[in-house]
């Protein structure tokens, strides 16, 4: 049969929607207004198409898939008897030229995939329950010369539906939801429309009292560092470790389990150190119940993968050998999971997930960017941030550089972010700096991948997802406090690392950073160490190793060795969600 496809508009056709079984081949085509209207025959009856194409916006409803391509006239003969099912058509652009064979996955109100798959030849397309849908092996017969354009629109190799990601975390300190949103966002920016992420305090909202508490206990422990250290020897030690797991297993393992179930995850990637040995038994025994979606699709055991947040150093309870895959962002941290005994094939190191605002190089200049933030832009500027909440002295730190960076030789500026600490935002507004020193005090800011650009150091506490950031910005940290346990190590992970010092005494703090700035060729050395020790693209790395381990395009990935450049996996190209290598 010929159909007479205007050459101006063309159309090209998939017929996802129609669910007719054709006992014969064959199909006609006429003009409509707003494109062609199809009917699909076979020798018992003819099924008229619902809904005509578009000439510009493609099919709707009754024709997945469509797309308008500039073509002539196309004809389409048989080759071979068609098998009742869903019928195809080869792809035609600018007369000669076949696009071969693009899947399209079926589409619905509640499925939906980006992870169309390109391949060529014959395809043997099922239905999802292992049904052969059949389609025509077409021949196209283009300005008289034939060729072979056979399109299935069966399906492509990975499930339809939206991989679900569990995401486990506590909202004790602020880092921990900031990598769960990291992660989330990898996968929506990589592999679009793939992946569904939940993030769950599965503690504050599924635990029983006292545990439900661990988020205000963990604020009144970071201001008491003493009685920090002793709740982290307590989780640490042995015996005190033993009893906690069994008592927290008695209260709260139902609620965890049900937690999990209602989410139904493909994937649960643990993101705090307290959210393994519960979670990871639920899940064992809700995949022996056959409860999970991959114990119902028969591929074995849910996958469950634990993404370390601490940079230097690491409690114990991160590393539990039953996860199938842990990730650790140092050669430190690396070294505490195998201690622990993770065994290293279960081991992968890229860095920290951090914000998507520090997944690339920033290209603007220091003056650009000062200038758009409101400061001054030829001013060596240090940048202070006490975290969310504003803590670690930054008051009296301020005031004590303000007194030390007066007596450097040239003017600088200081900018302080004082988070959500109203009290001191409003205290380092009512000091009193030198006019050789410019001072911009900030409440909260959303935008800090912004204000570490604009800066040429930093000070601040030692937590890791800041260190992190700092290094993917080249910048020289001065630590100003830390938590005993898990934030002591990244005090040498800096110092060691060269691009920064540590004191607790505003004094010494201000004059090393003033001896900084008074000394332009030092800092510069320094913002170079900061920014080989960087790792902008850790986010990505992470995501696409679990979305390979998801997406059954590997089994889980072995270890890398420390420092080891990450293996290539596959990445979404941003244009049609392909999978392509990295």
């Amino acid at each position: 049969m010929r159909l007479p496809v205007d050459s101006a508009t063309g159309v090209l056709l998939g017929f996802g929607a129609l669910h007719t079984s054709l006992s014969g081949p064959g199909f006609a085509a006429a003009p409509t207004k707003s494109g062609l209207g199809f009917m699909v025959s076979s020798p018992r009856r003819a099924v008229p198409s619902s809904t005509p194409v578009d000439a510009t916006c493609g099919a709707t409803s009754g024709f997945m898939g469509a797309r308008v391509l500039p073509t002539t006239g196309v004809e389409f003969r048989d080759s071979a008897a068609h098998t009742p099912g869903t019928p195809s058509m080869g792809l035609i652009n600018g007369g000669k030229r076949v696009f071969q064979s693009i899947r399209r996955p079926f589409r619905s109100s509640d499925t939906s995939t980006s992870n169309n798959q390109r391949s060529s030849g014959r395809s043997d397309a099922t239905n999802g329950n292992g049904d052969d849908m059949g389609g025509f092996d077409d021949v196209c017969v283009v300005d008289g010369e034939e060729l072979d354009c056979q399109v299935s629109l069966a399906g492509n190799k990975f499930d339809q539906e939206k991989k679900k990601v569990l995401l486990l975390i506590s909202d004790t300190g602020g880092g921990h939801r900031a990598s769960a949103n990291a992660i989330r966002d990898a996968f929506d920016e990589v592999y679009p429309d793939t992946f569904e992420c939940e993030i769950v305090d599965i503690w504050t909202d599924h635990a029983v009292w006292p545990f439900t508490q661990f988020v205000p206990a963990y604020k009144t422990l970071a201001k008491n560092p003493f009685l920090w250290r002793i709740f982290w020897i307590y989780g640490k030690f042995p015996i005190s470790r033993w009893f906690q797991e069994v008592q927290t297993r008695l209260t709260c393992f139902g609620k965890f389990s049900r937690c999990i179930e209602a989410s139904k995850p493909d994937i649960v990637i643990s993101v705090h150190p307290l959210t393994q040995d519960i979670p990871i038994r639920a899940l064992k025994i809700l995949d022996a119940k056959g409860l999970t979606p991959t114990a119902q699709r028969g591929e074995g055991k849910t996958p469950f993968v634990t993404v370390v947040t601490d940079l230097g150093g690491a409690h114990p309870c991160w590393f539990d050998k039953r996860a199938d895959l842990c990730f650790v962002p140092s050669d430190p941290v690396r070294d505490v999971a195998i201690k622990c005994g993770m065994p290293e094939g279960k081991l992968r190191q890229h860095g920290l997930p951090l914000r998507a605002g520090f997944w690339t190089q920033e290209t603007r200049s220091k003056e650009v960017m000062r200038k758009e933030l409101g400061l001054e832009t030829d001013l060596p500027t240090t940048l202070v941030v006490g975290g969310g909440d504003g803590v670690g002295g930054i008051a009296k730190i301020a005031e004590a550089l303000g007194d030390e960076l007066k007596d450097v030789e040239h003017p600088s500026q200081l900018v302080v972010v004082c988070g959500s600490n109203a009290k001191i935002k409003k205290k380092i507004e009512e000091m009193t700096f030198n006019p050789k020193v410019k001072v911009s005090v900030q409440g909260f800011v959303s935008n800090m991948e912004d204000f570490m650009a604009a800066s040429d150091c930093i000070v601040t506490k030692a937590g890791p997802g800041t260190i992190a950031e700092a290094m993917c910005r080249g910048l020289p940290t001065m630590l100003s406090c830390f938590l005993p346990g898990q934030e002591a190590g990244n005090v040498p992970f800096v110092t060691e690392g060269g691009f920064g010092e540590y004191s607790n005494k505003p004094g010494l703090i201000a004059s090393t950073v003033a001896d900084w700035i008074a000394h332009p060729d030092q800092l510069s050395e320094m913002q170079h160490a900061a920014k080989e020790a960087g790792r902008p693209s850790a986010t990505y790395d992470i995501a696409r190793d679990i979305a390979a381990v998801v997406l059954k395009k590997e089994g889980l990935p072995q270890g890398n060795e420390p420092g080891a450049v990450p293996v290539p996996l596959p990445v979404a190209d941003g244009r049609d969600g392909a999978l392509l290598a990295a």
